[in-house]
């Protein structure tokens, strides 16, 4: 979906990043249910359990990854159409923010609310805990995460929610700080915030397990070296050759931030998310550098990024529906579980089109409205 101002060139490489996170979270939302997606299944002999792990379980990792290509995108966004971080024009940035959110959002909180209201597992919310109006109240006003942190997780369908919290308190506070503060200033903070608050998640106490995954703070510091990382790539236009090493490396980083995670944390002492936001960093730096030319083996992976948010929010309608069909013909048997991967990521991908059409005949729309408003201010024939 386009949004208002200068149209926006594809960065191939990001498109494959952010897509590659949004398939680690829908398979990651698939797995839990099934506590194990390919073993014990079938291919559970043939393939290695780390690389099973790795692909299984690392969704909230891949949240992470989005919240440094948003602080990424956002930051380059306002410098491409206002000049500068300084120059930010607020009216235009938020409605911009507002017509990319919020239609899909309200569409997707009126489904939860009716298959929540029709007692649906994995949309109904516990009563003794959370009610469909705190559900909502807190998805509107974005404190869904600070909402689980008092009340408990939420239900699955509704659960995805707590990342938006985080970006829309981003989208609403960074245009001010922008516009507040001195750049050396506001490039202080940024780093001071990367640098202390990303191990935050990992002080606080396991008791308060819900908050711990889904603070403010931690993802603002994702989104902060997101802002960091923009800003080096405005100022360094690295050769080619370096920025393809820089992308090699955060590739490499994020490899091993997932695929030896504990040993991660142990190495930064406990902050292992470090390699993870760093590594996400040198690609987007490298990328906007040096960007990959598309490859027709990737292109389905960059098409699955272009259409990220689409399928962050409604895919959860699919694996729920998928899990529940699966358990009513095979119960918990767990051998064939890994047959169901590939098509549920189908069937999330024709969804997400689906919405993005409609979406954007909903922003034309509104655009083909406004054009044809009668001016303030007639012009003399």
């Amino acid at each position: 979906m386009h949004l208002p101002g200068p149209p926006v060139t594809r960065n191939f490489g990001i498109d494959c990043l952010r897509g590659l996170a949004i398939v680690l979270v829908i398979v990651h939302h698939l797995a839990l249910p099934f506590r194990l997606p390919l073993g014990p299944s079938l291919l559970h002999d043939w393939l290695p359990k780390r690389l099973i792990n790795a692909i299984s379980f690392n969704g909230y990792e891949a949240v992470f990854i989005f919240f440094v290509i948003s602080g990424f995108l956002i930051t380059r966004r306002i410098v491409a159409v206002d000049g500068d971080l300084r120059q930010v024009r607020l009216r235009r940035f938020y409605v911009a923010r507002a017509w990319r959110i919020v239609p899909l959002l309200l569409a997707v909180l009126a489904a939860l609310t009716v298959l929540a209201a029709l007692g649906v597992p994995g949309f109904a919310p516990d009563p003794r805990d959370q009610s469909i109006h705190g559900l909502l109240g807190s998805a509107l006003s974005f404190t869904f995460n600070w909402y689980e942190g008092r009340t408990g997780w939420a239900p699955a369908g509704w659960d995805v929610l707590w990342s938006l919290s985080i970006e829309e308190a981003f989208y609403v506070g960074f245009p001010l700080l922008c516009l507040w503060l001195p750049r050396r200033v506001l490039v202080a903070v940024l780093l001071i915030w990367a640098v202390c608050l990303v191990p935050l998640r990992d002080l606080v106490p396991v008791a308060d397990e819900v908050w711990r995954e889904k603070a403010y703070w931690p993802g603002m510091a994702a989104i902060a070296w997101g802002v960091l990382a923009a800003l080096l790539s405005l100022k360094w236009r690295c050769p080619p050759r370096t920025a393809r090493l820089l992308a090699l490396l955060g590739a490499l980083a994020i490899v091993f931030a997932m695929g030896w995670g504990r040993l991660a944390h142990q190495l930064f002492r406990g902050a292992g998310m470090y390699l993870l936001c760093v590594g996400a960093a040198c690609m987007l730096v490298g990328f906007a550098a040096w960007a990959p030319q598309p490859r027709a083996g990737l292109r389905w992976l960059a098409r699955m990024g272009t259409l990220s948010y689409e399928l962050y929010l409604s895919h959860m309608f699919v694996v729920l529906a998928v899990v529940a069909s699966y358990r009513a013909l095979l119960g918990a048997e767990p051998a064939w579980t890994f047959v169901v991967y590939v098509p549920v990521l189908a069937v999330c991908y024709g969804l997400a089109v689906l919405l993005n059409r409609a979406m954007a005949r909903l922003l034309q729309r509104r655009h083909g409205n406004a054009s044809r408003r009668p001016s303030a201010k007639p012009t003399s024939p």
